[in-house]
């Protein structure tokens, strides 16, 4: 996947060369059909609706806002919350070769075959993937488990949700504000916060303005390390959504990285990218570091040398989180 245009960007004036005006006027009908193309595929669904509830955490932007830790953050809340219930996660298994529906085994299963996203989530719980998602709705139902927490899918209609949640970067917004290929939108902002619940606001930053007449909770979330890495010298590389979100957050930790190395979000790691990487370690005498989300990417052999920095979703007012889930969980059948 490549790097998104940096004209999708919020901060970047439309008028400038960055803004690139002229791209972005060349692309308008090809934004045009997308959004109609996804208003058109929406209003048109038969959604199917299990007897378990399911839970959706979307996005309106392509791009990395932090969907995945919040939903390891509220399956491990909800399981903690009522143990001996099955609250499982649904990816899509995005740059798998399978296509489900099956319950990953991170002891058998690689990134090559259930996605990134799909691997790390089954490291911390139960975790399906599923191309199909109402037909791995079916089978998550038929296999017993009693909640779906779905990792994306805001956009996908084949599944009825019970409850759907935006999380949306505080310091990326909405981007531009134009649908793809103009900017980073999925859809209109206006067409999908008319179907959310609820907004997690990841990050610092003032609300982006289209907030301003959602009439949901807009609760507030930060990816926070799970533990600060030791004191030593850090060569960085990231292939998510925004890289430097996570060179940032070894700044806070008090360890800057001497380089970072960015790459495209989900990118394979060939055994070049890694010699290089190992070589620059090298030159600047510094450890490797990476994600959580990279590091399940790499083979047993590419690992070697390599450390990550755990994170998790860390919400300001657990309290209003437990509220909006319950709306949900207190439907759970007896």
């Amino acid at each position: 996947m490549m790097r998104a245009p940096r004209f999708w960007d919020r901060d970047v004036d439309p008028s400038s060369r960055e803004g690139a005006p002229v791209t972005r006027l060349v692309l308008t009908p090809l934004s045009a059909l997308y959004a109609m193309a996804t208003a058109r595929r929406i209003a048109k669904a038969e959604p199917l609706k299990l007897s378990i509830p399911v839970i959706c955490i979307g996005n309106l932007t392509a791009g990395g806002s932090g969907k995945s830790p919040v939903v390891a953050a509220i399956r491990s809340r909800l399981s903690n919350g009522q143990p001996g219930r099955r609250f499982a996660s649904l990816s899509r298994g995005y740059g798998g070769s399978l296509k489900g529906p099956l319950k990953v085994d991170p002891a058998k299963h690689s990134a090559a075959e259930v996605g990134d996203e799909a691997l790390m989530l089954s490291q911390s719980g139960e975790a399906w993937i599923g191309a199909d998602r109402a037909e791995a709705g079916l089978a998550m139902e038929a296999d017993g488990v009693d909640l779906i927490i779905m990792d994306d899918g805001f956009q996908n209609p084949s599944l009825d949700k019970t409850l759907s949640i935006l999380v949306v970067d505080a310091q990326a917004g909405f981007g531009n504000g134009y649908v793809i290929p103009k900017g980073p939108l999925r859809e209109p902002v206006e067409a999908g916060l008319s179907r959310a619940d609820a907004i997690i606001l990841m990050g610092d930053g003032e609300p982006p303005l289209a907030l301003a007449d959602f009439g949901g909770p807009i609760l507030r979330a930060a990816i926070q390390p799970l533990s600060s890495p030791p004191p030593k010298t850090y060569l960085a590389f990231a292939g998510i959504g925004r890289p430097e979100k996570f060179f940032d957050t070894l700044n806070t930790c008090g360890t800057p990285p001497v380089d970072a190395v960015p790459f495209a979000d989900h990118h394979r790691y060939s055994a070049r990218d890694i010699r290089y990487l190992h070589t620059l370690a090298a030159d600047h005498q510094a450890q490797l570091i990476t994600t959580e989300k990279d590091f399940v990417r790499l083979s047993p052999e590419q690992r070697e040398g390599i450390v990550t920095l755990p994170v998790g979703a860390h919400f300001a007012n657990e309290a209003e989180l437990d509220s909006l889930l319950s709306s949900v969980t207190e439907h759970l059948a007896s």
